[in-house]
């Protein structure tokens, strides 16, 4: 195998791939990275198993071949070469060198034959959806999974695809999140995944917004393939719980605040409240919503924010870190909050949403100690 590449492509090609590789693994082969010679140039693949990523990059291939190389140390020589073309060959099966300016490396790799094969998946059979709603749905809902081990359905985000929408929705049993977009009908049946959400930040980060990705399923396997990157992942297996039946739909109070301004209070709350609940007390009343807590051995704070609330009065109290990560999600600058009793779930949404999305965030309140 003999290729010359520039600098730029190289590290862009190792930055994409990089994410697969796992930090510690007793396979040494997974520490690699395969490079292979294509039509185009060259594709890189990683993989550590449950997720697998290859790109391709253009090269001028003088001859054709494939090899892996420890991908730590081929990353950071990237790094570090002069701007000048990358001159890559290898020797056998398991010696590369890389001439650039007048650096040279010679590194040891281990047999292509070693790497893992990739998941057999038939992208002839396909759901073809647009880039930029995919990362939309993942941004608003992935940060809701679970990462406890106890409850492994809940570690996946679950991913509903229909003829004419496709929807999100990721919980930890506290705190719930469900993003829903319209689609064109992709003329595939309809599916329920549940998906690693380590998998989906991939696909977050390497597919442009204006991609349109080509998504197909195998026995326990997905995948995504855009002209030049794929990414495939290992499906998490199980009945996901009925979420529909959490969701409140008799909440009869309703508070729409300004979400800059909430988010200030519950950050200065925060700051007394318990390391270990976070908890504090919310008080709403007709146009205002008073903010308490108390920590023994800390002290104590209040605030006050001008709301428009309909309803009864109402004391409730919540994890202040679950809000206030629901609130970096929320697209407008007023949320609208409902609830029905101390006890009960709450609701946060966008209030005055003019995007065809629908977004609902729900958190499980925390009980008061009076």
């Amino acid at each position: 195998m003999r290729f010359t590449i520039t600098r730029e492509k190289l590290q862009e090609g190792l930055a994409a791939v990089a994410a697969s590789i796992p930090a510690k693994t007793t396979l040494p082969v997974l520490a690699n990275i395969l490079i292979e010679t294509t039509e185009k140039g060259i594709r890189l693949s990683g993989t550590d198993l449950d997720i697998a990523v290859s790109t391709e990059i253009s090269a001028d291939v003088e001859s054709t071949g494939a090899i892996t190389i420890p991908a730590k140390k081929l990353s950071e020589i990237a790094r570090e070469l002069p701007p000048a073309p990358v001159r890559v060959a290898s020797s056998g099966e398991q010696r590369v060198t890389l001439d650039c300016g007048r650096a040279h490396f010679r590194l040891l790799g281990l047999p292509r034959d070693e790497f893992p094969s990739f998941p057999s998946i038939k992208f002839g059979e396909s759901w073809r959806v647009r880039s930029g709603e995919l990362q939309k749905l993942i941004s608003h809902t992935a940060f809701a999974v679970s990462t406890e081990e106890s409850r492994p359905i809940l570690n996946g985000v679950l991913w509903e695809l229909r003829p004419d929408m496709m929807r999100m929705v990721a919980t930890n049993g506290h705190r719930l999140a469900k993003m829903q977009v319209p689609i064109k009908s992709s003329g595939m049946p309809s599916a329920d995944l549940i998906v690693p959400p380590k998998a989906l930040e991939q696909i977050r980060r390497l597919f442009p917004a204006d991609e349109e990705l080509e998504i197909a399923r195998g026995e326990n396997h997905l995948g995504f393939r855009s002209p030049f990157t794929a990414v495939y992942t290992r499906l998490i297996e199980g009945p996901y719980p009925n979420y529909e039946q959490v969701i409140p739909k008799d909440n009869d109070k309703v508070a729409i605040a300004d979400k800059a301004a909430l988010t200030s209070a519950l950050k200065r709350m925060s700051v007394i409240a318990s390391d270990q609940t976070h908890r504090i007390r919310m008080s709403f009343n007709a146009g205002m919503a008073k903010f308490s807590v108390q920590t023994p051995d800390l002290g104590d704070a209040q605030d006050e924010l001008a709301v428009r609330f309909t309803g009864d009065p109402l004391d409730i109290g919540f994890n202040a870190s679950y809000l206030l990560e629901i609130l970096r999600f929320i697209p407008t600058d007023e949320v609208r909050m409902t609830f029905r009793a101390p006890e009960r779930a709450a609701t946060l949404e966008p209030e005055q949403w003019s995007d065809p999305a629908q977004y609902l965030c729900l958190v499980m309140p925390l009980r008061l100690v009076d």
